[in-house]
């Protein structure tokens, strides 16, 4: 009975689909369905996810749900209108093209992630929490270190967990003082994402991007000064709002877990073979990362080995402190794929599910359609400069995969450009990046869209800033 109502659906849509398309069907030849309703219905169908996403602070529902099925419903459509006329090969190439893209950054990121998960087990960024807190900072002195630590951690950790610890930190000092969390969110948020743009590491366009083979990773560094100004511009002028209050001190104490600063030596060491197999051997960068996590491997298994020595030592120091020695019967073994598990795979799922449904539209012909008017028609100057606009409102991510899809024909300069705008044009507004819509989760009812949006102008102006710098100090690029 099932099997019946399924050729019975299948039939239905092949005789719906195939009565709209406006292309030839010669077998071989891609189907331009930009202007049939097979091509409205999926661009309706990823319009409605994503505005499910949008949502999501709202209607509590996880981001990748909708587009992990507006993506199969997506490529189902399109692979019934293209084997009515017979060219399911077609279809069949394109979705493993796209596998491939993102299968590529899913292991690049798993394995970042799991680093960055295993510092948190050993308890890294506790003690770097604690250790803020306990140095009697006023709350101008705090706006400014978790700012400038932002902006130079995101680089290696990446800005979504940056911005997370970052938070952390305010969270704890801050009390019931609302004011002084949003302010320092916003700030948290705008300094992440501009120090994820000068690195290829620092966010996942600028991985993108150079994954792609448009800008080398020595080259990411020409937004430096950029990013800066990003920063600093509205930093510098929303501190002006802050009192030099002094938070009330914090009596707990961290102690960092054996073997968390080799493991952040070790996290060096695997960015270092990405950047060395991709530069000197023309590898993709994944090769690199994956090889890194042998490291982190081999050290949890010296770790594990090593632990029944470590805890003996240990019981004989604490031997007059109960309560430490009583801690040390709750350790247990370090396992690298209990970190992997800890991976966000919320966002990798719904990576894929972008990933998945732009191809999808450019496949059908959209990217092209847009391209035609925003790489041709448009300057690309212009056009960049949009790209940071639309990531405000859609995210980054899959505007920047749009603009990889499309394959515009630019200069060094335009590709740095388009970088620094996807990256840091999701801090205008709070749903623009990762980082925002996560510290909106992790600071609810003190952190909020529309405490952000106060102060999109003061960003926008170091946004226009940045933009300027960059078109200055690296004009050369542009020839």
């Amino acid at each position: 009975m099932s099997n019946l109502v399924l050729t019975i659906i299948t039939l239905l849509l092949t005789t719906l689909f195939s009565s709209f398309t406006l292309a030839s069907g010669a077998t071989g030849e891609t189907l331009n369905l930009t202007s049939s309703t097979t091509g409205f219905i999926c661009l309706a169908i990823f319009i409605i996810a994503y505005s499910l996403v949008i949502g999501e602070e709202y209607l509590h529902l996880r981001k990748s749900k909708p587009v992990l099925l507006a993506a199969g419903l997506i490529w189902i459509i399109i692979a019934i209108v293209y084997q009515e006329h017979g060219n399911s090969q077609l279809v069949e190439n394109a979705l493993r093209h796209n596998l491939l893209e993102y299968v590529e950054l899913l292991l690049f990121l798993l394995v970042a992630m799991t680093y960055i998960a295993a510092l948190e087990e050993r308890r890294l960024f506790d003690w770097l929490r604690v250790w803020l807190v306990n140095k009697g900072m006023n709350f101008k002195q705090l706006f400014w270190v978790t700012g400038v630590l932002a902006f130079f951690i995101s680089p290696i950790a990446d800005n979504l967990t940056t911005a997370l610890v970052m938070c952390a930190v305010i969270l704890a000092v801050a009390g019931d003082n609302k004011s002084f969390v949003s302010i320092s969110c916003i700030n948290i948020v705008v300094a992440a994402n501009a120090g994820g743009a000068f690195s290829p590491f620092g966010d996942i366009t600028t991985l993108m991007v150079w994954q792609k083979g448009l800008v080398e990773s020595t080259q990411f560094f020409s937004l430096f000064l950029p990013s800066v100004i990003n920063f600093l511009i509205p930093a510098t002028i929303m501190s002006f709002f802050i009192d030099n209050d002094t938070p009330k001190l914090q009596d707990s104490d961290v102690e960092m877990k054996r073997g968390a600063i080799r493991i952040v030596f070790l996290f060096l060491a695997t960015v270092l073979t990405a950047i060395l197999c991709h530069g000197f051997l023309h590898l993709p960068p994944v090769f690199g990362m994956m090889t890194g996590l042998a490291y982190l491997q081999f050290f949890g298994y010296y770790l594990k080995k090593s632990l029944p020595k470590s805890l003996s030592k240990k019981r004989q120091a604490f031997s007059n402190d109960p309560e430490k020695l009583s801690r040390l019967d709750g350790i247990a073994p370090f396992d690298v794929f209990t970190h992997i598990q800890r991976a966000e795979w919320d966002t990798l799922m719904f990576f894929y599910g972008v990933v998945m449904c732009v191809g999808g539209l450019g496949f059908l012909g959209y990217l092209g359609m847009i391209s035609e008017v925003m790489y041709t028609q448009w300057n690309p100057l212009y056009a960049n400069i949009m790209v940071g606009v639309l990531s405000a409102i859609v995210d980054n991510i899959p505007v920047m995969f749009a603009v990889l899809s499309m394959e515009p024909d630019m200069n060094l300069g335009q590709w740095l450009l388009v970088t620094l705008t996807a990256g840091v044009g999701g801090s205008l507004l709070s749903v623009g990046s990762a980082a925002g819509v996560a510290l909106m989760g992790q600071a609810a009812g003190k952190y909020t869209f529309f405490g952000h949006l106060k102060w999109a102008p003061v960003i926008a102006l170091g946004y226009t800033a940045s933009i300027l710098c960059h078109l200055w100090i690296n004009s050369a690029l542009f020839a």
